[in-house]
């Protein structure tokens, strides 16, 4: 499967994220997008053996164009969620999925430490309704990265604290997939927030296969419900995952 990463640079800071300045100012400008595309090598043709790619390609300019129009909402989700935790952000990579047609047919949160559900579910709310140009040669997919960055300051828990921190906790998600809601079919990433208390402050996930939303739902619920150590006057971010490693 070819991927096609590109970068967008969603500049918060340019918005005002994480908090107002001291003076009114003029508003900036919506930030354009900046799209590069990572080399793809084919592979070599050797004498009498043609090589035929089943997928199809999208070119860089195309997605950027696509994107382009809704540039403002996906950074809009972040600011209209934002609030008053400063310590929020991270990176996250949208992932599509479209036919030689140009239909899209899948949108997903491949990758996520952005730790806020709320924000993930609005970019991918705004993804699903981007409309692209017809891959060249075929069904096609790639992955865009959108860049949050914190105004505020966060400690974070390597792997092993996190293990030790969440504990058995993480299987009572696996209430979340039973009757009507399918489970996810993958390794889902779990990042929070915690502060005061043991308590989580913000949770989010990303997974690189199709999960249902309201298994999501419900686990941000769930985790929200989780008690961990005292950051002890800091907010920790930290990143679990399910099933458990």
């Amino acid at each position: 499967m070819n991927r096609y990463p590109l970068v967008i640079l969603v500049a918060c800071g340019a918005l005002g994220c994480g908090g107002k300045a001291s003076g009114p100012r003029d508003p900036a400008p919506p930030p354009e997008p900046r799209a590069t595309r990572v080399p793809i090598e084919e592979p070599a043709e050797e004498e009498g053996v043609s090589f035929v790619n089943a997928r199809g390609k999208m070119d860089t300019a195309a997605v950027a164009a696509g994107l382009a129009p809704h540039t403002e909402a996906l950074t809009d989700c972040f600011m209209s969620n934002y609030g008053t935790r400063r310590w929020l952000g991270g990176q996250v990579v949208i992932h599509w999925d479209i036919q030689h047609d140009g239909m899209v047919t899948g949108v997903r949160m491949a990758e996520s430490d952005l730790g806020n559900w709320t924000i993930e579910r609005c970019l991918l709310d705004v993804a699903r309704s981007v409309t692209f140009a017809k891959p060249a040669g075929g069904d096609a997919d790639f992955s865009v990265p959108l860049e949050f960055t914190a105004k505020g300051r966060s400690i974070t828990w390597d792997e092993d604290t996190a293990l030790r921190a969440v504990g058995g906790q993480v299987a009572g998600l696996d209430a979340c997939g039973k009757g009507k809601v399918r489970g996810p079919q993958g390794e889902v990433a779990i990042t929070l927030y915690v502060g005061p208390g043991g308590k989580v402050q913000s949770v989010g996930f990303a997974t690189a296969n199709p999960t249902d939303e309201a298994w999501t739902d419900c686990a941000e619920k769930a985790v929200q419900a989780w008690r961990l150590p005292d950051p002890r006057g800091s907010i920790a971010k930290l990143t679990a995952y399910f099933p458990r490693r």
